[in-house]
């Protein structure tokens, strides 16, 4: 039987009823929100890789999980779904190179939608790196400072960082050379400000989640003496 020594080590092993659920959730939107990534839409003036309308729920995830649980359980999250998003490109572009059935017409449709090129691959998964990280450790280090007040301040501000990086990585790395530089530009200024406003427009609903985990789970992480080394997963 393992002798529990400390309160950060019955922290650590704590089971928690909804962890695995939003961690599952939060890896199929990231999942989705690339597939859909393929098509450009249109909403009023803005013009948005369709990924955009689910992927900043990834955020919101990412900002539920880090508030209640804390940065270090969500570093190996975030690791998960870096994994996961990796082997879904890499079986979409095997399956593209596999010879389809005689019978099969739709090999080119595929190749449009899901056979994703080296360059796509390593668009997503840079952004989303420099993206989901900036934006849980700034949020674990503003609930520090601020002292778990306002939370609000820091589930925008992280927001407003984190998917600064993912927009601008994401756009520039996917589509520099492919579009004109000009919707190029169009692309990361509306994709940032969608992503943005949904965030805000979603601050009563992550209060509401926020105040049921808390509640239920029993546990408020702040993280101090945490290591933040992205790289660090224990």
């Amino acid at each position: 039987m393992k002798i529990i020594n400390s309160i950060e080590e019955k922290l650590h092993m704590k089971e928690f009823k909804y962890l695995i659920v939003i961690a599952m959730f939060f890896v199929a939107v990231l999942l989705i929100s690339n597939v859909a990534s393929s098509k450009i839409v249109s909403f009023g003036p803005l013009d948005l890789d369709a990924g955009t309308v689910l992927f900043p729920l990834s955020y919101i995830f990412g900002d539920v999980l880090t508030e209640v649980y804390g940065y270090r359980r969500v570093r190996k999250i975030i690791w998960t779904g870096f994994a996961m998003n990796i082997l879904m490109a890499i079986v979409f572009m095997i399956v593209a190179k596999l010879p389809g059935a005689d019978f099969w017409p739709n090999q080119e449709a595929y190749d449009l939608i899901l056979g994703w090129t080296p360059r796509i691959v390593a668009a997503s998964v840079i952004a989303y790196f420099f993206g989901e990280f900036s934006n849980s450790y700034l949020l674990a280090k503003i609930k520090i400072r601020m002292n778990g007040k306002k939370l609000w301040v820091r589930t925008i501000s992280s927001t407003i960082v984190g998917e600064f990086f993912d927009t601008l990585i994401f756009i520039t790395i996917a589509f520099w050379g492919v579009v004109p530089n000009e919707v190029m530009i169009g692309l990361i200024v509306s994709n940032y400000i969608f992503k943005v406003g949904v965030e805000v427009a979603f601050t009563p609903i992550t209060y509401a989640v926020v105040g049921f985990l808390k509640k239920k789970e029993g546990v408020d992480v702040y993280d101090r003496g945490t290591n933040f080394n992205p790289f660090l997963i224990d």
